[in-house]
């Protein structure tokens, strides 16, 4: 039998699987493929009437006009701002929630928490900004609230820009940390329970089998999780941020996503805003070989 054959023969025996398959394949194709084909209006001015491949190159003037602006250095750095508190503050929280998790002995209550924390991700963004605008009213909002017995005097925070970032970031991880825990708990009920035996036999304390068994075991997890999140690193949530932007924290929640937004749907400055989300996008791929490359070097694990 021929190698052709063979494969043939394989792809029929398991048919199921693949066309099952294509359905997600079909989906990354056509969403993230094909609108590959559009990049080249970057370097064009698009009109619409004359097409993608019709409309005159215009080189690198979009690019220079970007970063010749004197807004350029803001949205940029309102967007690595973000993304690194955001980043700081959200990568280690659901691998602490994951580990408090595990070091509860009662598994019912160790399902009611995990079910509790889990459940916050189906909220929508809409929701969760509605929220952050009651808490924050200066008349009967929560953080007034809380803040007034202290002393504060009321202040609407979320025309406040300096408040801005550490809104999204806090409400961002108390939404999604349950979630994101869930890979974490994945890896350490994988986790051989003789070696949890041996130590506390040793005399370990629940501290030190932490340190020394449960995060040493996840940590090959960990440092993937985390240069995926290295990977995107120029990638905020778009829809969340324009949701709680306004005219008075602008200056500190302008970023990259939005500019383009403004800029390509709203004044229709189509190869302009395609210009900016390129160099969003090859920023974030050389975060992410780079971010590979070291990992691989360092501590011998790697996406590839």
């Amino acid at each position: 039998m021929s190698k052709r054959k063979y494969i043939w023969k394989q792809i029929k025996a398991s048919k199921e699987l693949y066309l099952l398959f294509a359905f997600p394949l079909a989906w990354y194709i056509i969403f993230n493929y094909v609108p590959i084909y559009g990049i080249q209006i970057a370097f064009k001015r698009y009109i619409p009437t004359l097409g993608i491949t019709g409309s005159p190159w215009v080189g690198f003037n979009y690019f220079k006009q970007f970063f010749n602006s004197y807004y350029c250095a803001e949205v940029i750095w309102n967007t690595i701002k973000l993304s690194l508190y955001t980043m700081a503050i959200g990568f280690p929280a659901p691998i602490l929630l994951a580990l408090l998790i595990n070091e509860i002995r009662s598994k019912k209550l160790s399902k009611t928490v995990q079910n509790i924390t889990y459940m916050t991700n189906f909220l929508s963004v809409v929701v969760i900004v509605s929220m952050l605008n009651i808490f924050s009213d200066p008349a009967y909002g929560l953080f007034n609230k809380i803040f007034g017995v202290f002393g504060a005097a009321p202040v609407d925070y979320m025309a406040k820009a300096s408040a801005f970032s550490p809104l999204y970031v806090f409400s961002n991880v108390w939404q999604f940390m349950g979630f994101n825990a869930i890979i974490y708990i994945a890896a350490l009920a994988a986790i051989d329970p003789t070696y949890y035996e041996a130590a506390s036999i040793d005399g370990a304390s629940r501290f030190q089998k932490i340190i020394h068994i449960s995060i040493p075991c996840i940590m090959t997890t960990i440092i993937i999780m985390f240069i995926l999140r290295i990977g995107n690193l120029m990638t905020v949530g778009f829809e969340k941020v324009l949701l709680m932007q306004n005219s008075v924290n602008t200056s500190a929640s302008e970023i990259i996503s939005t500019f383009v937004y403004k800029n390509g749907i709203q004044k229709g400055q189509f190869g302009y805003s395609t210009a900016i989300g390129l160099i969003n996008s090859v920023i974030n791929f050389i975060l992410l070989i780079s971010a590979n490359t070291v990992s691989r070097k360092v501590t011998k694990t790697g996406l590839w």
